[in-house]
């Protein structure tokens, strides 16, 4: 079973794109803190890349802004990205569902 869900907070404000085909998407990071202190005695939180596609893209663009709190749940996906010969894998949740438990709506 491939099921994930995250909490945490938009890093920076979601940006809509559209790609050839016309679907909408964004690309979102989440600010996650761990449930513990590192040896300094601080949280440090994970960031956590998330995909976002057609309706759920458009409604996190138009209702979410940086520093938002959000839940995303969805699969974890991984693919491979070739810069200057180099191949490195990412991984990333792709969203089936964004509940805002925090925001405000954009101003007109």
């Amino acid at each position: 079973m491939n099921q994930s869900v995250v909490v945490g907070r938009l890093v920076r404000d979601p940006e809509l794109r559209e790609t050839e085909k016309g679907n909408k998407v964004t690309a979102i990071t989440l600010a996650v803190p761990r449930g513990y202190k590192n040896t300094d005695g601080e949280y440090e939180s994970d960031f956590i890349s998330c995909v976002l596609w057609k309706g759920i893209a458009e409604n996190t663009v138009n209702y979410c802004h940086k520093g938002d709190l959000l839940a995303v749940k969805g699969r974890l996906h991984s693919r491979m990205i070739e810069e200057e010969e180099k191949k490195r894998y990412v991984m990333e949740v792709i969203a089936e569902k964004v509940n805002f438990l925090s925001n405000k709506r954009k101003e007109d």
